[in-house]
């Protein structure tokens, strides 16, 4: 008979430091659209969550965590892609840097990750 195999250890590399949690991005989607009834937009019926990018959140080829994310209906959403989150803010004169904290500052998600991962 074989003796147990050990376990390795891991090598350098850390716990995901990232907030993930898709009960948060759930919640996030029951929202109405961050920009509904702004002129110029018109707004789509299906809800997504849009992970904001801005002020340090994610980086080159990296999504930001799931505690950035804002509520968009899904033309929004495909808008803001195609135009970007500056020229986006800028024409509908929302913060999403803002939007994104008060999400997760309000989420019911958030005491239990925070709990999760002390």
């Amino acid at each position: 008979m074989l003796p147990p195999r050990k376990k390795r250890e891991k090598m350098g590399l850390r716990e995901e430091s990232r907030v993930r949690s898709d009960g948060h991005l759930k919640w996030v989607r029951h929202f109405s659209c961050a920009i509904f009834g702004l002129e110029d937009h018109m707004c789509s019926p299906r809800i997504e969550s849009h992970h904001v990018h801005e002020d340090g959140f994610g980086g080159i080829g990296l999504k930001p965590g799931d505690d950035c994310a804002i509520s968009l209906c899904s033309d929004g959403h495909r808008e803001l892609h195609n135009i970007g989150e500056t020229a986006f803010q800028a024409k509908y004169k929302v913060n999403i840097v803002t939007l994104a904290r008060n999400f997760w500052k309000a989420s019911p998600h958030r005491q239990k990750w925070e709990r999760d991962h002390e």
